[in-house]
């Protein structure tokens, strides 16, 4: 449609340019016709005697004498009227004229602009020219053709004044006009055809691997999540669809694995419990003196601090974001440290910069703090170290460090993973359930953070937990 429209207006600007201009041609012809007539006229030539090429239908000429009697004519207008009366060419719109030798003056020297002269006529030796031409266009009568016409007026060597009427036939123009628009409307079909066939196959060929992408995920969407769609060879935006479509397919496998294993590690880590308590209640339904209500209790309370890790990863997982607020991180620290002093099983020596603030959700870095030391007091001999400072960069680190054992490098990220416990913690009982660390990383992801894993210089391990001095939002 779009093509169509614009070869419409682009035929239809082309034949009114070609008819206003082959329109223009005719008008040239007839003013130089009645040009020629006129100068006959001015040089004396008698209205019986001008020469006025009497085999060209094409061009027509009347001369028309003061009285409005026709005096010389072509063969095709001989015993017809004036064709233009003297009111209809009197106060029109004029064309200046250029000056035109009489047949008498074959030296281009001897014409000249007489200056003394009105500036409407030109004057020869012999008689006068007046300058202003009417140009129109009629029907001429028995003829099929339009003309258009110019009209201008000559005075004889005696004074007499005649009115010369040229015309120069519109009918090859007309059917040239006709035949290039028949032409086109007969061609806009077939281009048109031929646009929509080749926009057709270009397009097609073009998205042939959008509709390849389309099929492929919609199989694997419904199925395998390890294959991948194909990727073009070109290097365009398909070619980018595609290499995102996969990395975003590869993002959603690692998702949906992790997904299962949290579910079925979590259900392995409830059974145990929960067998344990159904065990213990059996127990008591037939002997209540046997119920161990303390160990019946340290399971349950187990069962709560494992369904509330699970929950916190869950809304982690979930993209939960409480509204942050600048929290004193140094307070914060002082305070928790100072809440579970009577419970530690091994000191706590702080080295904390005053002053030190974050922007956060002061639940979650409580949480942080508290594994981080829980997990350093579960393998140090002899204390727990932790220090915080603010970095030159605007920065806040965090340092939690052990004498214990340490942690191997093969298995410093490893140990970030959920439900992970390494040899020197493999007992449910003494090791928890390998769900604190991994709720350290997802804190510490959730504000913009980072953390690793290096040697500590009191022998064990150091976790150092780096936080934007402000998180930025969104």
């Amino acid at each position: 449609m779009v093509v169509a429209v614009v070869l419409l207006v682009v035929g239809a600007v082309l034949v009114t340019l070609l008819s206003s201009g082959l329109v223009q041609r005719e008008e040239l012809t007839a003013e130089v016709s009645a040009r020629s007539i006129a100068g006959q006229l001015a040089a004396g030539t008698p209205p019986n005697l001008l020469d006025l090429d009497d085999d060209d239908d094409d061009e027509l000429v009347q001369v028309v004498d003061e009285s409005g009697e026709v005096v010389a004519a072509s063969p095709v207008l001989t015993d017809m009227p004036r064709l233009l009366s003297a009111e209809e060419t009197a106060g029109t719109r004029t064309q200046p004229a250029s000056p035109a030798p009489t047949d008498d003056d074959d030296d281009d020297d001897d014409d000249d602009w007489d200056d003394d002269a009105d500036d409407d006529d030109m004057s020869s030796s012999q008689g006068r020219i007046h300058a202003p031409v009417y140009l129109t266009t009629i029907t001429v009568p028995g003829q099929s053709d339009q003309y258009r016409f110019a009209a201008m007026t000559a005075t004889t060597p005696t004074g007499e004044e005649y009115a010369v009427f040229a015309g120069s036939s519109l009918g090859a123009q007309q059917e040239t006009i006709d035949q290039l628009t028949t032409s086109m409307l007969l061609a806009l079909p077939a281009v048109l055809l031929v646009v929509a066939m080749v926009t057709w196959l270009v397009t097609g060929r073009a998205l042939r691997p959008v509709a390849d992408i389309r099929a492929e995920l919609a199989e694997i969407t419904a199925g395998d999540l390890s294959r991948r769609v194909p990727v073009p060879r070109s290097h365009d935006e398909i070619h980018e669809l595609a290499t995102t479509t996969n990395e975003t397919l590869t993002a959603l496998e690692t998702a949906v694995n992790q997904q299962r294993r949290f579910i079925a590690d979590a259900s392995h880590e409830l059974r145990s419990p929960l067998a344990i308590l159904r065990a213990q209640l059996e127990v008591a339904t037939n002997h209540p003196q046997l119920l161990n209500v303390p160990a019946t209790l340290s399971d349950v309370i187990r069962l709560q601090s494992l369904a509330t890790d699970l929950l916190l990863l869950a809304r982690l997982d979930a993209g939960e974001r409480p509204p942050g607020q600048r929290i004193d991180f140094t307070d914060l620290i002082r305070e928790e440290i100072a809440r579970r002093a009577g419970t530690d099983r091994l000191p706590v020596r702080l080295e904390l910069a005053d002053d030190v603030t974050v922007m956060g959700v002061k639940g979650h870095l409580i949480r942080l703090l508290v594994n981080l030391v829980d997990n350093a007091q579960h393998h140090a001999r002899s204390a727990v170290w932790v220090s915080l400072e603010a970095e030159s960069k605007g920065g806040v680190l965090l340092r939690v460090a052990d004498d214990g054992p340490g942690i191997p490098p093969p298995d410093r990220e490893r140990v970030f993973d959920r439900f992970v416990r390494l040899d020197e913690s493999r007992s449910r009982d003494e090791g928890g359930a390998g769900l604190g660390l991994a709720i350290v990383h997802d804190v510490v992801t959730a504000h913009r953070g980072s953390i690793r894993v290096v040697d500590s210089p009191h022998g064990g391990a150091e976790f150092q937990v780096r936080l934007p001095g402000e998180v930025p939002e969104g």
